[in-house]
Order: structure tokens, then sequence, then C-alpha cells
């Protein structure tokens, strides 16, 4: 599955949202009177919304994309100018002790952008035609984080990728991953997927091979305090929800804006 707990996407998310909100005259159990309700925001407004965020377009291919030039890219490029500054600095100052400085990355729409595929699906998901999506290997990269890990590994910093994507995805994203231009190390030393076959040791605490109960916050903060726990100190941590970045092991987070779906 898509990360993990993901909210099956912007029109059902919305549609459930309307379905409880909408009711500004309905009498509930503990209640005899209706009471108003806030008007949820209107989907096809906030679809124009998100359209112009990304500055999308449809390529002749029939490929959606965002613009270089939008608001998005520009908020992207305002967190790694910021970002850069603190990895320059912490690898400077060399803060770790004996560990190396290092820097974890989600990949769905952190490294790799996903843009064509919500709007192609209406912003809905699917099992399957996610799975192939991933497996065809052609989204292009978020834009500016290629050149983000370029500076880091200049700067004598360690780059590692944690996505919520299983194990039988790994082909697919590591060949997107260096399609994209992500010139670095995508072993499985420095690729990390969910694999609930066979978890490993360190996912003890919430997943073996009966059964795997880890929520997102627990998979990604164990697998940090791992990467931490081979000689690495994690001077930043980058996803796009808020749920690839709890749980601390690292000395700073950066939040990339998606306002496409939420993971819990």
């Amino acid at each position: 599955m898509r990360k993990s707990l993901r909210v099956a996407g912007l029109a059902t998310a919305c549609t459930v949202a309307g379905a409880a909100l909408y009711a500004t005259g309905v009498a509930s159990a503990d209640q005899d009177r209706p009471r108003p309700t806030k008007e949820p925001h209107n989907i096809g407004l906030l679809v124009g919304e998100i359209d112009a965020y990304y500055g999308a377009t449809k390529g002749a291919d029939g490929v959606w994309k965002a613009s270089p030039g939008s608001p998005y890219a520009k908020d992207l490029a305002r967190i790694q100018a910021k970002a850069k500054k603190d990895i320059e600095k912490a690898a400077h100052h060399g803060r770790h002790g004996k560990k190396k400085p290092a820097i974890v990355l989600d990949v769905d729409d952190t490294a790799l952008l996903s843009f064509d595929y919500e709007k192609s699906t209406n912003f809905t998901y699917d099992n399957d035609s996610w799975d192939a999506y991933v497996k065809a290997a052609k989204r292009p990269a978020v834009f500016g984080m290629p050149e983000l890990v370029r500076y880091a590994k200049s700067k004598g910093v360690e780059v590692f990728f944690l996505t919520g994507l299983a194990e039988s995805q790994r082909e697919g994203a590591v060949t997107n991953l260096a399609k994209a231009g992500y010139a670095t190390q995508l072993d499985r030393t420095h690729v990390f997927t969910k694999d609930k076959v066979n978890p490993p040791a360190y996912l003890g605490h919430c997943a073996t091979p009966a059964a795997w109960n880890c929520t997102t916050v627990q998979f990604k903060e164990g697998t940090r305090k791992h990467i931490e726990s081979t000689g690495y100190d994690i001077v930043g941590s980058f996803g796009d929800q808020t749920s690839d970045l709890a749980g601390g092991y690292a000395d700073k987070t950066y939040k990339l804006p998606n306002p496409t779906y939420y993971v819990g």
C-alpha cells in the first residue's frame, strides 16, 4: 500500500467530510435540535487551487506536470535553501562526535513527484494502479531535491532514503531514483522499504514475520534509530507528511509541501 494508512484520495476524503459536515439541520443522538455546522471547502474549487499551486500542465503525452515557476516550486526552493545552510553548518562544525553526518529522505513526493498519478486518478488511490505506476519508474524528481542530495554529498554527508513503499516495489523505486538524477548509493543499506514479509530485527517492537503492526511513525522512527546505531548522526530528515518526520532521531526536520493526500 502507498506509504501507510493513506487517505483514499481527495475526492473520497471530501465526500466523507461532506457527508459528516454538510448537515446544517440534522439532529443527533445527543441533541434534539439541529446544530449548524460549517460547510467544507468546495471540492471543485479545491482542485482548482491545487492545480494553480502546482502550475499544472498536461503535456502532449498526456502526462500531468508541475511548473518550475509555480508556488509549489518556490516553496520547495525556500525550504531547500534553509536546509543547505543547515547542512553546511552541521558539516562544517562537525558536532557529531565520532559519527558521520547523514540526511534521510522519504521517496513519494519528497524525492519523486507523483502529481501525474494524483491528477490522472482524480486524487483517488488504488493498490493495483499505484503499484503499476511505481514499477513503471517514470516519475520526475521533486524540484531541487537531486541538487540538494548532490550538495549534501559534496559536504561529506551520507544520504539515505526511507520509504513506505513495499519491498516488492524496491526495484521500481531504485530505478526511478537513478533515472531522476539521484547520484548516490541506492543499495539496500541506503534505501529502506517496508518489508512486511521479513521485517528487520530492529522493528521487533512492532513487526514480526507473523504480524506487521508498525504505524508509519513507528516504522520511520525505528529505521532512523537503526541508521544512527550504525554510526551516523542524522542532521536532517525530509518528508512531505508529518508522519514521515515524527518520532525523533534527526537533528532537524524539513516538511515539504503536499496538499494532494494525507498519511497519518
